[in-house]
């Protein structure tokens, strides 16, 4: 990613290191760029909402988990064709295939739906409220739990990232539990 941002860099003048990304991107991504002195904000799921964010802050890279990416340096929307023509690029430049590059430690990361009868604030939910401040408790700043209700369908997700498989694992379903108990 860090490749890019400089390609993309050498493209126009210099601008502030920021990446927009959505809230289902994983946590070792954000790490990863941390490490490499750019700063990842997190928008809502939506390409749209993304590139809101990156007008919002002067960022000219973003996308989403699922490989829409934008790159303002030429356009304002995911363009899978570009991505991979600037992928390319940067094989081309490394001299060795895309698995032999070291891009980031993806963290476990583990995501389940949970359909639901409604959707009342999740603020609004003491059980799951309890359940959740100790999944955190638990993780102890080494991981994240997303947990969001679906905007297309009558779902909520729980996502939770930590770097302990079983133990993600294990919060996750029990996060869902709690939840179709309470709104299920």
């Amino acid at each position: 990613m860090s490749r890019l941002l400089a390609r993309s860099r050498s493209l126009r003048p210099p601008w502030p290191a920021f990446v927009r990304s959505t809230v289902m991107s994983n946590f070792g991504f954000e790490r990863q760029l941390r490490a490499d002195g750019i700063e990842l904000g997190r928008a809502q799921v939506g390409d749209k909402y993304v590139l809101e964010m990156m007008l919002d802050r002067g960022a000219i890279l973003g996308g989403e988990q699922s490989g829409h990416i934008i790159d303002l340096t030429v356009h304002t929307t995911g363009d899978g064709i570009h991505t991979a023509l600037v992928f390319g690029e940067l094989l081309a430049q490394a001299g060795q295939p895309f698995s032999k590059l070291h891009t980031f430690d993806p963290m476990p990361q583990i995501l389940i739906n949970q359909p639901v009868g409604s959707k009342p604030p999740l603020e609004s939910l003491p059980k799951y409220q309890a359940a959740l401040a100790a999944a955190l408790q638990d993780l102890g700043g080494s991981g994240r739990i997303l947990v969001r209700y679906s905007g297309t369908e009558n779902k909520v997700r729980v996502m939770v990232e930590g770097p302990d498989e079983r133990q993600v694992k294990a919060m996750a379903e029990r996060l869902r539990e709690i939840l179709r108990q309470e709104i299920g």
